[in-house]
């Protein structure tokens, strides 16, 4: 049994799907209701009053009408039988050697009221006849209810009997027919996740802010279409009505509908501010959108489902009416039954009345009109299915209505939903569209993002970097909160995984920002935005996946001083990276590109008469073209950084204005053509570190101007005392090699100032080496050394030591006497500095305020 409480719970469950039931379904469904009251109100008749009431049809009644004169005369034979006991029990058998007479005028039905009596002569027979109501049957009570039972299996026809129950059949069908579509398991789910992602968006409160929003704009816009000329079409223009770019620069773009704070606006109090729990809810729902709708749009099941059923209904209305029109006349009052049990009765044919037959032909009319009813309902639910593309949905009224231009079509099942919602009520879609816009989406992304980075977290967040200059990196934002164009002070500026950044005009209050960092940002900018960084910005980094995410207002940056591109720029996509537009960066004097290139590309060399530096860092692609090097005569730094190279390039010969030469990680293994370095007058450094050089050629001596020479991480095993003729040498580097020895030579180099030896197998240090009074760096860790000599103390601007990873027992005491160098700058093993003498300590641990060398 059920208790009240369970009873009770069910009136406060809403019909899940009645957003989803047209007027159609719904009046089916009360036409399916009434059938089946129908059924149960025929079934429960038939239950309880369904019977038929049979008489015999007696032949005398027509032998009586053909021989009148012998009415009254019978022949019968009585045999009696008495008990031994004494106890009488008769037992007649009647036998009809003719017709039974009987009076034409009394009626049947009186006739069967008496009963046969044997007599003696025939005028007691006629008076008994005379004085009866009816014609005697001889039939008892037994015989009667046999009889009725037999007729009404053999006479009725099959439809009387079966009638409630064929209704409740065919009713329960059509139900099931008609809600399938909601229970079969690969519909059911779309359908409760579509509804319960409609009903939440019809609640939200981010659908009424941006309905409101968008109805103050279309107000705003239409007084302005009221003082033109010429009335424009709806739609909201994609730039700024002042300085809006011309057809030769489509970088400059603003997406779908504009949001602009400066554009008048009518003030809507009741959702100027969105709750942060609300915004976020929001959010969620544009992510649900997006997945239900490339889950669904994939495929028409619940379409054809809903087909289906349909076709299926208006088959089961055809073959019901069909087969019932067909029995309407078969249910009457009066049937003739012939069940031939004359052995048991004593009669062949019986005449039989149906009580409930008025009451079943008058159920079986309304059901058949229930059925047409039903019927043209589905013909007309027919009509509605093919009569339009029901897999294609079109938001081009809420688009007009709402100004949400960019609100996609969806198609297949998304679609067919959406049809149905319609037929409900059309604010369900309307509601339902402004989560399928991205301006929708990046409006709230923007409200809730200023909500969270006020203007004080953004100062926070403000750092100095190593050049003293204020610095905001901010990483994986929705957006760029306004917020951030409030800080007038800051230096540069670096956005990090934000796809949808948006510089507007405000940008032009940063009147210090000189450098901009766009890492996977493809941000877009407004056209007075674009004025300001095209005047104002003279750095730029740009980090991106695909070549398509550089910017195209990044090439027209004309007053731009150094380019940054770190990114994917293989063969095929060279040409993208602004065939033409290269050229426009005439003020360009830095170009760094660290991506995958097989050559240097054509475009980048249109930019070489006003470079001066070029680094190309690969990511071990072989560089193989580099013949367009020869037309970048004013570079003056060139790096070529794991370019997979095998020899110094020809091409860089003809540098002529070459100052720095940068060959790191390639695969060089010799470089005699070295000597054509002779012809670079202005080379002043040169570095081949981490390659594969095994010597270092005589002729070295050639470049006489050369100031640095870095050959670390290579395969040197000796030094050649060509190397100690550069007398300008003042870095030279030769760490992480296989050098066991320092040339006594080393002391011609009377300007070296930095002399880094570090991972070699040197054991002993010349008394040479410490004549370069110059040195201020001296690097000889991770080598064989077993002590240190004391005229160490010449060092006296000597500033960084390394000697950690040797083989020394104690520390010289004349490295007091060194009167720069400090404990932090002495890089050795804390046991040997702590034998020091306590004076020399104490004068190591002395500060001062003299800055220490970079170093290299």
């Amino acid at each position: 049994m059920f208790t009240l409480a369970e009873v009770a719970s069910l009136n406060d469950i809403q019909p899940t799907y009645r957003i989803l039931k047209p007027w159609w379904d719904v009046f089916m469904d009360y036409l399916a209701v009434v059938m089946l009251m129908v059924a149960i109100f025929a079934g429960t008749m038939q239950l309880t009053k369904d019977q038929v009431v049979c008489l015999p049809v007696l032949q005398s009644t027509v032998n009586s009408k053909a021989q009148p004169g012998t009415s009254g005369k019978a022949d019968f034979t009585t045999v009696e039988t008495t008990t031994g006991q004494g106890e009488e029990a008769s037992m007649r058998t009647v036998s009809f050697g003719s017709a039974p007479t009987v009076t034409p005028d009394v009626p049947l039905s009186r006739a069967t009221s008496s009963q046969y009596q044997p007599t003696e002569s025939g005028q007691e027979l006629k008076k008994e006849q005379k004085d009866s109501l009816g014609r005697k049957t001889n039939l008892d009570f037994q015989q009667y209810v046999f009889i009725n039972q037999m007729c009404y299996h053999l006479a009725l026809p099959w439809y009387s009997k079966y009638f409630p129950y064929l209704v409740l059949i065919h009713t329960i069908i059509l139900i099931v027919s008609s809600n399938f579509w909601f229970k079969y398991p690969k519909t059911c789910s779309k359908i409760e996740h579509f509804v319960s992602i409609l009903g939440k968006c019809f609640e939200s409160p981010w659908t009424t802010k941006a309905l409101s929003e968008t109805a103050c704009e279309d107000s705003e816009e239409n007084k302005q279409r009221l003082t033109g000329a010429q009335s424009l079409p709806k739609y909201v223009s994609t730039s700024s009505d002042e300085g809006s770019p011309s057809a030769s620069t489509p970088m400059i773009t603003k997406s779908g509908f504009k949001f602009s704070a400066d554009k008048p606006m009518i003030e809507v109090p009741s959702v100027t501010i969105l709750d942060k729990k609300d915004g976020e809810q929001a959010k969620a729902l544009f992510e649900k959108v997006r997945k239900f709708r490339a889950h669904v749009e994939d495929s028409d099941l619940i379409y054809k489902l809903y087909v289906g059923q349909t076709v299926i209904k208006t088959v089961k209305f055809i073959f019901i009416l069909c087969y019932t029109a067909n029995f309407v006349n078969t249910i009457s009052f009066e049937h003739i039954c012939n069940p031939k049990v004359e052995h048991l009765i004593g009669y062949t044919q019986f005449e039989c009345t149906h009580n409930m037959a008025y009451m079943l032909k008058k159920l079986l009319i309304s059901y058949i009109s229930l059925i047409c009813v039903y019927g043209f309902i589905c013909l007309y639910t027919l009509f509605w299915l093919f009569r339009i593309p029901l897999k294609e949905y079109s938001f081009e009224k809420v688009r007009e209505e709402s100004s949400f231009s960019d609100i996609p079509d969806v198609k297949n099942d998304f679609a067919f939903l959406l049809h149905m919602v319609d037929q409900y009520d059309q604010l369900y879609s309307k509601r339902f569209g402004v989560f399928l816009s991205e301006v929708s989406e990046n409006k709230l992304r923007e409200i809730s993002l200023n909500h969270e980075w006020t203007f004080e977290k953004l100062r926070q967040h403000v750092s100095r970097n190593a050049q003293d200059k204020q610095e905001l990196h901010l990483f994986m934002l929705s957006g760029v909160p306004d917020a951030v164009f409030d800080l007038t002070d800051l230096d540069m500026l670096k956005l990090e995984l934000i796809p949808e950044a948006k510089i507007p005009a405000k940008i032009s209050q940063m009147t210090n920002l000189q450098e901009l960092h766009l890492c996977h940002c493809p941000a877009k900018v407004e056209q007075t935005a674009f004025s300001f960084l095209r005047d104002h910005l003279r750095c730029l980094h740009v980090k991106f996946t695909d070549v398509a995410e550089i910017p195209a207002w990044v090439y027209l940056l004309k007053n731009l001083r150094e380019l940054y591109l770190i990114g994917n720029l293989n063969s095929e996509n060279n040409k993208m990276i602004g065939l033409e537009s290269l050229r426009e960066l005439r003020h360009l004097k830095i170009l760094h590109v660290k991506s995958n290139l097989t050559k240097i590309p054509p475009n980048i060399t249109d930019v070489a008469p006003h470079l001066t530096k070029l680094v190309i860092h690969n990511d071990g692609t072989k560089l193989v073209v580099l013949n367009s090097l020869k037309k970048m005569t004013n570079v003056a730094e060139l790096e070529l950084q794991n370019c997979e190279l095998e020899r110094i390039p020809h091409a860089i010969f003809s540098l002529s204005n070459l100052q720095e030469l940068d060959l790191k990680s390639n695969s060089i293994r010799t470089i005699e053509e070295i000597i054509s370095f002779q012809h670079l007058k202005r080379l002043t450094c040169l570095k081949l570190w981490h390659n594969k050089i095994v010597s270092i050629p005589s002729s070295i001596t050639h470049i006489k101007n050369l100031e640095s020479l870095y050959l670390s991480n290579n395969k040197l095993e000796s030094l050649p005392a060509a190397v100690f003729s550069l007398q300008k040498l003042r870095c030279l580097d030769v760490s992480y090699n296989s050098i066991a020895l320092i040339p006594v030579e080393i002391h011609l180099l009377q300007n070296l100032q930095h002399f880094h030896i570090t991972g070699n197998k040197v054991d002993v240090l010349p008394k040479q080496l410490f004549k370069c009074v110059k040195l201020r760096t001296l690097g000889l860790g991770q080598n064989c050394i077993t002590s240190i000599p004391d005229k160490i103390s010449q060092l006296l601007q000597l500033t960084h030591l390394e000697l950690k990873g040797n083989c020394l027992d104690r520390l010289p005491v004349t490295l007091g006497q060194c009167q720069v160098l400090r404990r932090s700058g002495l890089v050795v093993e804390d046991h040997l500095f702590d034998a020091l003498p306590s004076e020399v300590k104490e004068v190591l641990n002395q500060d001062t305020s003299i800055p220490f060398a970079n170093g290299i």
